[in-house]
């Protein structure tokens, strides 16, 4: 049995990473807002810090992996302060729970928006750890808060996985790129008049269409299991072939 934390647990991928890690005799500490095991709002600082100190109590400062799933889509700074500085905060709280395992790994959600364009300025701010920056420039231009979001988060672990602190105490730290996948977030988009034809053609998905939270579990059961003894610092596309699509036979 391994003790994972995931966070946005209550809903999503989140949700459906706890069960099916559940159904395969794992204890999961869940991290949400509301119904979980520990509430906590990650996009303010002082929601991250309860939050470690709560999840270190719960483990026994012992935790095998990290599934940090908790995010928003708003166009605001919100989404900034959970989607990145919150998922970081995240994982470098509990870095240190999970140098204890025999086995430690963790997984972000990027998105294939990772790809679709960012704020440059707000990527840079997010990179160098200055949240004021990031979150006031992005309530300037918040229309753009989603993808930069993603995509300052995916470069950050490119960044981060390689470093001493991660693969050099044996920690794989990798993210997941999902396509547009049916959950509670996407539902009033998709919904929307017009919505699904909007993000099909920003985001084609040739190979079964829109995901469902389901589909994504298993990918990060697998890069979060000890039999992950050598995948890290990768962003994986999980998106039904929309990157392909996007970018052709590029690959970064």
């Amino acid at each position: 049995m391994r003790t994972y934390v995931v966070t946005g647990s209550a809903s999503g991928i989140g949700a459906a990473t706890v069960d099916r890690l559940c159904a395969g005799g794992n204890r999961v500490v869940g991290v949400d807002r509301h119904d979980a095991e520990v509430t906590a709002d990650l996009s303010t600082s002082a929601g991250r810090r309860d939050m470690v100190a709560a999840v270190t109590r719960e483990t026994g400062g012992s935790i095998d992996a990290v599934v940090a799933c908790a995010g928003v889509a708003d166009e605001s700074s919100a989404t900034i302060a959970t989607n990145f500085f919150g998922a970081v905060a995240t994982l470098e709280g509990l870095r240190p729970s999970l140098a204890a395992s025999d086995a430690p790994r963790a997984v972000v959600i990027a998105s294939v928006a990772s790809i679709l364009g960012a704020d440059d300025a707000v990527v840079d701010a997010c990179l160098a750890g200055d949240e004021v920056t990031a979150t006031e420039r992005t309530a300037a231009n918040p229309s753009m808060a989603y993808l930069t979001s993603k995509t300052a988060l995916a470069r950050w672990v490119r960044r981060t996985a390689p470093s001493p602190a991660w693969a050099g105490a044996g920690i794989a730290l990798n993210a997941i790129a999902p396509g547009t996948v049916r959950t509670a977030m996407t539902a009033e988009l998709l919904e929307a008049p017009g919505g699904t034809e909007m993000v099909d053609s920003a985001v084609p998905m040739p190979l079964s269409g829109h995901a469902h939270a389901d589909d994504i579990a298993p990918l990060l059961e697998f890069l979060t299991s000890a039999d992950n003894t050598r995948v890290t610092g990768q962003v994986v596309f999980i998106d039904g072939g929309a990157d392909a699509v996007i970018r052709g036979d590029s690959t970064w």
